[in-house]
């Protein structure tokens, strides 16, 4: 398919997106279009992105020495969750010999990084086959023992087409330190919310109990909300269904909060024309009920870090008691030093709404 055709499929589907989102105000309900059920989400404030960014926490270490991938934060009980490709050169339990970084990449190997509110690493645990780690979601609750324990929901079921392994599922599992967690887990459940999907991830707005769902189908990528307590019980009722808008350098996570979506993109310096000091780091937030960009802006947020690479966006909440404090909070990969190429991460946030 031709640039044009992408743009004007683009474009139908904006103008679709807008139609139904417009009809299902004026009727109060849900309806059925192409088979898929549509709600508009009630409408919330954005974020404002030309805000000054905040430092959360800066050059802090997670288990392994790759790059993050994303983070999520455990609101209730103060907890970073960060994923990353698991290194090269680890043998975990159950495994005849250490495993290669092409190996693990291709199989979607992650490794998990449980930090407190200050950054300070508490514990981990692997996850098998799952994906490139480009988003994932953290949900509280209690264990089978009683006590609070974070839900993750990540990808399962990886496939690789040549560039690395992606998921085609979603898995959710408690967090269990030092665990190893493959597709076959028993205590794994998987959803399989879009059949024949691919690039497979997920965010968790805790605070408006929905369940954002970012996936490739027929090589378009597109954003569903899913109401979270449903999707729990295998029922897949999509309340948004919108493309995802195309970025113009590395696409580095994802997130929701209230009507809007929320996207990091942009590379270490020396990439795709990032120079330094503005690099070319970028937030864009999107309306989840009609398509359309609000903001794109530029973000120099720990500018001084050595190499900065963007990764992961999510919502932090430092007091549950006070939602409205919500934080738009995104990361960074730096080095050790330029001998060290262990990579360390920081986190900023944002949190003026427009």
């Amino acid at each position: 398919m031709t640039l044009i055709m992408h743009q004007q499929a683009s474009r139908i589907w904006l103008f679709k997106a807008a139609l139904i989102c417009i009809i299902a105000t004026l009727l109060g309900s849900t309806f059925i279009v192409n088979n898929k059920v549509y709600a508009s989400i009630p409408s919330t404030d954005a974020f404002d992105l030309t805000t000054p960014a905040t430092m959360l926490i800066r050059e802090k270490a997670i288990h392994n020495a790759t790059v993050l991938q994303s983070i999520g934060f455990d609101n209730v009980n103060q907890h970073i969750y960060v994923a990353q490709l698991t290194q090269g050169g680890l043998q975990l339990p159950g495994e005849p010999a250490a495993v290669s970084a092409a190996v693990r990449k291709a199989s979607g190997d992650l490794t998990i990084t449980k930090l407190d509110f200050a950054g300070n690493k508490l514990s981990y645990m692997y996850v098998k086959g799952a994906g490139h780690g480009v988003s994932i979601g953290v949900e509280p609750g209690i264990g089978q023992n009683g006590l609070p324990v974070a839900y993750l929901w990540t990808e399962t079921d990886s496939f690789d087409e040549g560039g690395g392994g992606r998921g085609t599922k979603l898995a959710r599992f408690p967090f269990t330190d030092g665990a190893v967690v493959t597709p076959n887990t028993p205590w794994l459940e998987k959803h399989d919310i879009i059949p024949g999907a691919y690039n497979t991830t997920a965010s968790i707005d805790m605070e408006y109990g929905h369940l954002l769902l970012r996936y490739r189908l027929n090589g378009v990528y597109y954003f569903d909300v899913f109401d979270l307590e449903q999707v729990k019980q295998n029922n897949y009722v999509s309340l948004s269904h919108i493309p995802v808008p195309a970025v113009a350098t590395s696409f580095q996570g994802y997130t929701k909060h209230g009507s809007y979506a929320y996207i990091l993109e942009g590379t270490s310096y020396g990439k795709e024309g990032s120079v330094y000091p503005d690099g070319n780091v970028y937030i864009t937030s999107v309306d989840l009920n009609t398509g359309v960009t609000l903001e794109r802006k530029l973000t120099r947020a720990g500018y001084t870090l050595p190499f900065r690479e963007p990764e992961g966006i999510a919502i932090q909440i430092p007091d549950m008691n006070h939602p409205e404090e919500a934080r738009l909070a995104f990361g960074f990969a730096s080095t050790v030093s330029s001998t060290d190429t262990t990579k360390l991460i920081s986190i900023y946030y944002k949190d003026v709404f427009r």
